[in-house]
């Protein structure tokens, strides 16, 4: 199963990445939660940036694209084999970044790719 790190992870309840999380833990999907609050989601802790997990096949944005380079660093350390981005998550220069380092970037919603057995 696809190990995916969900970028702006959040234990509340009306937030996509929170609906993400536990759809994907239900499919059984492991995931990892990184996000700027301390909490947990579907079980599994959100963590910060210090720990780069290097077993990634996906990385989901919930994080505008105001407020992602501070994952820039931490996002191509990580190697995943693709990044999606979510709407409203779109942005041309970590798109560039990724696609430079061999990384595929998608921009799709995570949601609907579950649903409609596409992820």
């Amino acid at each position: 199963m696809k190990k995916t790190l969900i970028v702006g992870a959040s234990n509340n309840p009306a937030r996509y990445a929170y609906l993400v999380a536990n759809k994907l833990v239900r499919k059984g999907y492991p995931i990892v939660n990184v996000g700027r609050k301390k909490g947990k989601v579907a079980g599994v802790d959100i963590e910060n940036m210090d720990d780069i997990h290097t077993d990634i096949d996906t990385i989901t944005l919930y994080v505008g694209p105001q407020n992602q380079a501070i994952y820039y660093d931490y996002i191509l350390q990580t190697q995943p084999k693709r990044v999606i981005f979510n709407p409203g998550t779109e942005n041309e220069e970590l798109k560039r970044r990724l696609e430079e380092a061999g990384i595929e970037a998608v921009e799709a919603c995570t949601l609907v790719m579950l649903n409609t057995e596409q992820y």
